[in-house]
């Protein structure tokens, strides 16, 4: 597929790894951990589908969870494989979001699709992985999915760094003129979306949502700073995000969102 070879050339160039190390990188991670710590139990079963180079489920294999991963990318699972300890209960074989045909139905306590979503670029593909990941947890069980918000990444990546030249964008039809709506091709690597385009992927599934999470919230736009704060200004930095995150009136502004919801049957 030409989807997924701009995702392997990417990945395999990309230090995907050291992502979420940065100071202002680990806002997201520390957001995403926390909702997760939320809802785990002592024995639960995790899997990670779209799990990169293992950073989450490291993180909760070396809590002592049994975790089981997916993942595309080859040169990701290399990396994966690296960075696993002999204590973790943790395997990865290699597989697509949309369709892991060799899962079966309701095995899993918690589901994360915390990438899978980024590279996805129409409805019906974003639905069958959504579908899929439904499907092997159990009934009961909590699924986190995450995206790619086009609104803080626009304001970050074409206004503040510079990265992407909002004019051509909207030249090309990448952006709506009158809007600010985004389309993404498989080239662009990334799929853009807002809250209202989650809300209606999510209208057909018999789920619950639980949390709607700006996961990184300013944290990018603010990352320079952020890395240069101490511990203890860092620390009041990340109470101040805690408690902005699930703000009806802040969760546009991010890079990255969070939804968490609950398979009914």
């Amino acid at each position: 597929m030409e989807t997924n070879k701009y995702i392997i050339d990417f990945y395999n160039s990309h230090d995907e790894d050291s992502r979420l190390t940065t100071k202002h990188g680990t806002v997201e991670f520390l957001t995403t951990m926390r909702y997760i710590e939320k809802y785990i139990t002592s024995r639960a079963c995790v899997l990670e589908i779209g799990a990169g180079t293992g950073r989450y489920s490291h993180a909760l294999a070396r809590q002592g969870y049994k975790v089981d991963a997916v993942e595309l990318v080859e040169h990701n699972i290399e990396v994966f494989r690296k960075n696993t300890l002999p204590t973790e209960d943790i395997t990865i074989m290699q597989g697509n979001a949309l369709d892991l045909f060799a899962i079966p139905d309701n095995q899993y306590d918690i589901t994360l699709l915390l990438g899978p979503l980024y590279h996805l670029y129409n409805e019906e593909d974003k639905r069958r992985a959504i579908s899929e990941a439904i499907r092997v947890t159990k009934k009961g069980g909590v699924i986190f999915a995450a995206y790619v918000i086009s609104d803080g990444s626009l304001i970050d990546e074409g206004f503040n760094r510079k990265k992407i030249n909002v004019a051509e964008y909207i030249k090309n039809g990448l952006l709506n003129p009158k809007t600010f709506a985004t389309k993404s091709e498989p080239k662009d690597l990334f799929e853009l979306v807002r809250k209202e385009d989650i809300d209606n992927l999510m209208s057909v599934f018999n789920t619950t949502r639980l949390h709607y999470v700006a996961t990184d919230g300013y944290s990018e736009l603010l990352r320079e700073t952020i890395d240069k704060m101490d511990n203890n200004i860092f620390e009041l930095y990340l109470k101040y995000h805690f408690a902005i995150c699930e703000r009806a009136d802040m969760v546009g502004a991010t890079s990255h969102a969070l939804d968490i919801f609950k398979k009914d049957n």
